[in-house]
């Protein structure tokens, strides 16, 4: 028998919205695989994204966003950290049966708030582990009080997934679009489960656009302009993604929450741009001109969009071009959530309260990037304002031929290779990254280049312990 998710949730009585205004509720969307050009907001000439267009008119759109990885897993762990994923462990993404994991002595966002009352729910793709019931830590062990959640893509594809767990539970075959689902819980949980005297943080992890692909059939047809049928799926699967966003925004203005409430909406990487594997045909992502996609140090692989909306606090229609990143969310919700930080937790992002306001934005780290399996180009890079340092390491290239993960061996690589090359590109001037700005700009680049071997010695001073028999499981 095949359920939907609606009917098997247990809902309550509709309770009536209850959110200090000094203590907002989060809602946190991130997309998977979305690049930065593919919102009519960031300048896509064809795909509609009317819902996410105008959570952009009503708030602030950032166009110097980053993920914390190029990669599914290491910027998710960023983004529940506010660690620069290789101080974790978290080198590459985590493939199905890997004992990796996002250890349990880290502390995440939602354990934060979770502490100091807020109510926590994790909804989609979770990631953070090689499977869910199994003996790794769960959503639950890192601060989520309610979860419904896949382990890493939707299966087969995102029509009628059979992955889905809900606490623990498995749910077997489930009927509709991945993205429609989740939506489904977020507000059926915001309806009726809710406490209404206590805050809540809800993040939902969206599986769309990542391949594999399924739209439905009538937003297909609605793109018959696009060079093949492949590509108009992919727009549509950004415009259904769309219209689940638009559900959720849409709740929580009915339920009367929408003013106490902070929605952030991101992507965790660029876009797939390359058929890798047989299930990439429909990898029509957009960099937005940028250099390079997913999976990549380039500025396509990590730079992504990232739109805040909080009535009555943020101005309406408002950019900023303040480079922010997903290692910056855990400090930042933890500031408007007056939650102190423990002093014990090394956090490399920075609140960016400030830059909601377009105040300055002091931070103390400056935005790095390591990713030992960078296809092509840099290994590790850094951003200081207007400009990026790019650096290339003696260690050999490293081919994303097959799904494979971390291999045996890995971990003495990521421990001894050195930074050999460095080049300063000025996005200000440069977006691109084709020109290297360093003998005209001496100073910066002595200045980055020694903050970015203090960064990278960190690391490789702690590689994290994980057993050789533990990186090739798939």
């Amino acid at each position: 028998m095949r359920w939907s998710l609606l009917s098997i949730a247990v809902f309550f009585v509709l309770a009536p919205p209850a959110a200090a205004a000094d203590r907002p509720n989060f809602v946190v969307m991130v997309a998977d695989d979305l690049g930065w050009g593919d919102l009519g907001s960031y300048g896509h000439p064809e795909i509609r994204t009317p819902n996410l267009d105008r959570l952009a008119d009503e708030g602030l759109r950032f166009t110097d966003a980053y993920a914390a990885a190029p990669v599914c897993s290491p910027a998710r762990t960023g983004l529940m950290t506010g660690r620069i994923p290789s101080r974790v462990g978290i080198y590459d993404w985590i493939p199905p049966g890997s004992d990796v994991h996002l250890p349990l002595e880290e502390t995440t966002v939602a354990e934060l708030l979770r502490d100091a009352g807020y109510q926590t729910v994790y909804l989609g793709k979770w990631h953070l582990n090689g499977g869910l019931g199994t003996e790794q830590p769960q959503p639950d062990d890192h601060g989520f009080d309610h979860w419904l959640a896949t382990a890493g893509f939707a299966m087969p594809t995102h029509l009628d997934p059979f992955n889905f767990v809900r606490n623990g539970v498995e749910l077997g075959p489930l009927e509709g679009y991945a993205c429609q689902l989740l939506t489904d819980e977020a507000v059926g949980w915001l309806a009726g489960s809710r406490n209404q005297d206590r805050p809540f943080l809800m993040v939902i992890g969206y599986h769309e656009p990542h391949e594999a692909i399924a739209s439905p059939p009538e937003l297909t047809a609605s793109y018959p302009a696009t060079q093949n049928r492949d590509e108009a799926e992919y727009f549509a699967n950004v415009t259904n993604l769309d219209l689940a966003v638009g559900r959720v925004t849409a709740a929580l203005e009915e339920l009367g929450l929408a003013d106490d409430t902070v929605v952030l909406f991101t992507s965790d990487n660029g876009p797939e741009m390359v058929n890798r594997h047989p299930q990439a045909q429909r990898s029509y992502g957009s960099a937005g001109g940028l250099r390079g996609h997913k999976l990549q140090l380039w500025e396509g692989g990590i730079r992504v969009p990232l739109i805040v909306r909080w009535p009555g606090n943020i101005s309406p229609g408002s950019v900023s071009t303040t480079p922010v990143s997903g290692i910056d969310l855990l400090p930042t919700l933890a500031e408007l959530a007056r939650v102190p930080i423990p002093t014990r937790l090394v956090i490399d992002g920075a609140s960016f309260v400030p830059a909601l306001s377009g105040g300055a934005m002091p931070r103390s780290t400056p935005l790095f990037w390591h990713d030992y399996k960078a296809w092509g180009g840099p290994r590790v890079v850094l951003r200081e304002g207007r400009f990026k340092l790019s650096g290339w390491w003696d260690g050999p290239e490293i081919l994303r031929t097959d799904s494979a993960t971390m291999r045996p061996g890995d971990l003495e690589l990521i421990r001894t290779a050195k930074l050999v090359r460095f080049a300063l590109f000025d996005l200000e001037t440069d977006p691109g990254e084709r020109h290297d700005a360093a003998d005209t700009n001496p100073e910066v680049f002595e200045r980055m280049k020694a903050e970015m071997l203090r960064l990278y010695g960190e690391i490789q001073a702690d590689v994290h312990p994980w057993k050789e028999s533990w990186l090739r499981r798939w």
